[in-house]
């Protein structure tokens, strides 16, 4: 029936059996937590076939297995730091964009901002302006309201002072004015 040699241990994490039909199984379990993101990793077994040379060269395949182990192990790290390397150089790079983004976009927000305040002090000087000429307006018709109530003023006065100078004239010559307001006697 099949022959069954003993297991040998390859690089600590690899046992292969070689059964007599010239084919070693290799079973290789890789648990790698590099990350809370990341997930456990297992590979699968692989089937390597093995020279016909039987017994003789039991311990330079177990040598080349287990070289070919390591070999494949430090290629699979190689492409993992590969692969994490890149994965921080887009990251940097997304940053990079994101803070020239948001840079680019505080400066539009001051300069908008500038230009508010550019026109609201505009704004508030022409009120000011415009409070002021409608001040002066108002001072105008104000000047000439008092003039004009002191051109009445003076009207009325001269017209007291002629209606005084007639009484006094009426009294003294005895006669009556032709207009009477005083009504039918």
């Amino acid at each position: 029936m099949a022959e069954t040699l003993p297991k040998t241990e390859l690089s600590g994490s690899a046992a292969a059996e070689v059964p007599s039909n010239d084919v070693v199984e290799t079973t290789t379990t890789t648990t790698t937590v590099v990350d809370e993101s990341k997930a456990l990793v297992v590979a699968q077994p692989e089937i390597t076939p093995v020279p016909s040379k039987k017994l003789a060269s039991r311990g330079s395949l177990d040598r080349d297995v287990a070289l070919a182990e390591v070999a494949k192990e430090k290629k699979l790290s190689y492409v993992k730091a590969w692969e994490e390397s890149e994965k921080v150089k887009a990251d940097n790079k997304a940053q990079k964009h994101f803070s020239s983004i948001a840079a680019w976009e505080n400066s539009k927000k001051a300069a908008l901002e500038a230009e508010l305040k550019k026109i609201e002090e505009h704004l508030e000087r022409k009120k000011a302006q415009y409070g002021e000429e409608m001040k002066n307006k108002i001072a105008i018709i104000h000047k000439e309201a008092e003039e004009k109530r002191a051109v009445i003023e003076a009207k009325r006065g001269e017209m007291v002072l002629k209606v005084e100078e007639m009484a006094a004239k009426y009294r003294a010559t005895g006669t009556t004015p032709k207009k009477t307001t005083i009504g039918c006697f």
